[in-house]
């Protein structure tokens, strides 16, 4: 089944140098190859302010790269985050633009009861986290705690379902590890899990 994917690239840095963004051509390499369609947001080259009010939040956001953000995320039927563990979660560039993102009850709208209406219903997705430390440690010592967060306290709220989370540890390790991981990457686009 040909599917529609978005990966988003939460590294803050954009060189080309940096693993996440490696992973994330890996993975578009081999979507492509397997006939799906990507697109992809790297959140390091894009505009947009940080919330620092809360009513901000009810409020669309008039950013353009923001709008059109949104407008992939509609778009895509499977979404592919793939980000750097930086002081056990997500960087704070990622979350920001989670936000933001879902000003305006882009990703939660009033539900019938006090519990909000998740808008991205219908989506499945995949969270590939990179680290320096065994993916082992983090997962069963600090039990991945920033990861999970991301996961229900944005993703599963807003009514994505079926997210799988890949840990990729030890980065700073030899170049074949790395190598291992593009392949990896690669056979799971093709897959489009």
């Amino acid at each position: 089944m040909r599917r529609r994917i978005l990966l988003i690239d939460g590294h803050p840095d954009q060189s080309p140098a940096r693993l996440c963004n490696a992973l994330a051509s890996s993975y578009a390499q081999g979507a492509g190859i397997a006939g799906h369609e990507t697109r992809r947001l790297d959140i390091a080259s894009l505009s947009f302010p940080i919330l620092r009010d809360p009513r901000e939040f009810t409020r669309a956001p008039p950013q353009p790269d923001i709008l059109a953000a949104q407008e992939d995320f509609l778009w895509a039927d499977h979404l592919v985050f793939i980000f750097p563990l930086w002081l056990g979660g997500p960087p704070a560039l990622l979350k920001a633009f989670m936000e933001i993102l879902g000003c305006g009850e882009f990703l939660l709208g009033s539900g019938k009861s006090t519990f909000p209406k998740g808008k991205l219903a219908g989506r499945t997705a995949r969270i590939v986290v990179t680290m320096g430390m065994p993916s082992l440690i983090y997962r069963l010592y600090f039990r991945a705690h920033g990861t999970k967060a991301f996961e229900h306290g944005i993703l599963r709220i807003a009514g994505v379902r079926s997210i799988r989370t890949t840990y990729i540890g030890g980065v700073g390790n030899p170049a074949d590890h790395c190598r291992r991981w593009l392949g990896i990457l690669n056979n799971m686009g093709k897959q489009a899990e």
